[in-house]
């Protein structure tokens, strides 16, 4: 830890010396507290006191900014609220000393030191324990949250791949309340996106757009979605035609949910737009003229249509679109 106070002088010896101390009194008093929870003859350990000088500890500890060391405490605070069948405390004591281990992790790649990511792993696995332990509560709001904590942290790690599979497993738990299972696949789409993995990323769109128009809220007497619903259908429906574009799956491989969204910016399809009634109307032109473009593989109206579209859409779709003209470009027979 000596390295984490780089500074000149004797004010780095002197933080440094500081923190060793602070380790070696944990060291001292970590024991000191665990030996009381040792069984002896004709004594029960009294495990609520134990707990509770832990949980004071981890406080000390992290105001001194040994997070890791906070993080252990945390995690004997879970143990002994566990000994004690609290639930709860033991849920929220390991979500305390994920979020630790997190920071320290955070801290770790802020200073660039060599590591192997210890501090993560220990994160992921303590998150883990505690959506295990709201699932058994039967809360599984809150272990849909911490698998998004988790989730946005691994991306911010720049980790897709492993945030996907947390944002997955909130969408599962958020099954009951729609519009927030849609949210969280709505991020297990865009690190589709980030992994390059467009035919999963357009499974997802596909499967969202699905579920908001069988789900999602509706006006009454009428089939119109309303409210969020109607921003996550028109997501998906930009996303999905900029997918098929960049794809360009052969007829014989083009799935018929894909073909019927394509039939409906065909240029010789009567009212298109009522079929697409969730986009305006400048937006599902732009769109049909897009299709056309990629059809005749015709790279200058493309860059044309790009620069009207790009105030209209968001800076994750605009990124497939630059794809799609580059796909015109250079083919790579991704969809083939």
């Amino acid at each position: 830890f000596s390295s984490a106070g780089a500074g000149p002088g004797s004010a780095t010896h002197g933080a440094a010396a500081g923190k060793m101390a602070a380790e070696a009194d944990f060291l001292l008093r970590y024991r000191a507290v665990s030996n009381k929870l040792k069984k002896r003859f004709l004594r029960k350990p009294n495990v609520a006191e134990a707990s509770e000088q832990f949980g004071q500890l981890a406080k000390e500890l992290k105001q001194e900014e040994c997070l890791q060391y906070a993080g252990f405490c945390n995690l004997a605070v879970a143990r002994c609220e566990q000994t004690l069948f609290n639930a709860a405390g033991e849920a929220l004591a390991l979500t305390d000393a994920a979020r630790l281990f997190l920071q320290a992790e955070k801290e770790t790649q802020r200073l660039q030191c060599p590591g192997f990511e210890e501090h993560l792993q220990a994160a992921t696995n303590c998150y883990s324990f505690a959506i295990k332990v709201y699932i058994e509560l039967n809360q599984p709001v809150m272990a849909a949250s911490l698998c998004l904590e988790l989730g946005n942290a691994l991306k911010e790690m720049n980790k897709p791949g492993e945030a996907c599979v947390y944002y997955h497993r909130a969408a599962e738990l958020q099954s009951q309340v729609p519009i927030e299972c849609l949210l969280s696949l709505g991020k297990v789409a865009s690190c589709k996106i980030i992994m390059c993995d467009y035919d999963g990323a357009l499974a997802v769109f596909t499967e969202m757009q699905l579920m908001a128009q069988e789900k999602g809220l509706q006006l009454p007497g009428t089939n119109a979605p309303v409210g969020a619903f109607v921003d996550v259908i028109a997501r998906c429906e930009v996303c999905r035609v900029l997918l098929l574009m960049l794809l360009q799956p052969p007829p014989q491989k083009l799935l018929p949910e894909h073909a019927q969204t394509l039939e409906k910016y065909d240029w010789e399809s009567f009212d298109s737009h009522s079929q697409v009634n969730n986009l305006p109307e400048s937006m599902f032109l732009l769109l049909q003229s897009v299709v056309m473009a990629c059809q005749e593989k015709d790279l200058e109206s493309l860059k044309v249509l790009q620069v009207e579209l790009w105030p209209l859409l968001t800076p994750e779709q605009n990124h497939l679109l630059h794809l799609v003209l580059q796909e015109v470009v250079s083919p790579s027979g991704r969809g083939v």
